[in-house]
């Protein structure tokens, strides 16, 4: 019974992840509800996976610098205020031993995704995408922001195979 409340525990992560990315793409909105939702459950898995709270302890400092750090991308205008939150939920999760490869995927990421609205966006393709939902159409429309929080799931999703958390299943 217990591994079956673990399993559930550590399937948040992903689902949230995911469920964030989609709202972001679709809205330009990551509601603080997953973020916290999020925070709440890594205690909740780290305590019922049985993480030593040296390994919780770091793993809080990792989501505290991830939330300077994003709190410094919002101020500069690069992301949003939920992309912020979001990204440091997210490397509360992922610890120390994922996190280079969490900032590596999610530059990549976030790059990749730049780039691809912006041809979207552009004057030589924009006539041939297709219409569709609301969010599409916003999504292509030139000027628009870039919905990070896409390039942040991607990013946490790519690391969460090497998380602490996972390793003290």
């Amino acid at each position: 019974m217990i591994h079956a409340v673990q399993a559930l525990l550590m399937l948040c992560f992903p689902v949230l992840v995911v469920v964030a990315a989609l709202r972001d793409a679709t809205s330009y909105t990551i509601p603080n509800w997953i973020s916290l939702a999020l925070i709440v459950a890594f205690f909740a898995a780290a305590f019922a996976s049985g993480t030593p709270l040296q390994t919780i302890g770091l793993n809080f400092g990792v989501g505290v610098v991830a939330l300077v750090l994003g709190m410094a991308m919002f101020a500069m205008g690069w992301i949003g205020g939920g992309d912020a939150k979001l990204f440091a939920a997210a490397a509360l999760w992922l610890g120390l031993p994922a996190a280079a490869t969490y900032l590596a995927v999610v530059g990549v990421a976030g790059g990749a995704l730049a780039v691809g609205l912006l041809a979207m966006r552009s004057a030589y393709v924009r006539p041939f995408m297709p219409t569709g939902p609301a969010w599409f159409v916003r999504l292509v429309e030139p000027g628009e922001n870039v919905p990070y929080g896409v390039a942040i799931a991607v990013g946490a999703l790519a690391a969460f195979p090497r998380s602490a958390l996972l390793a003290h299943l």
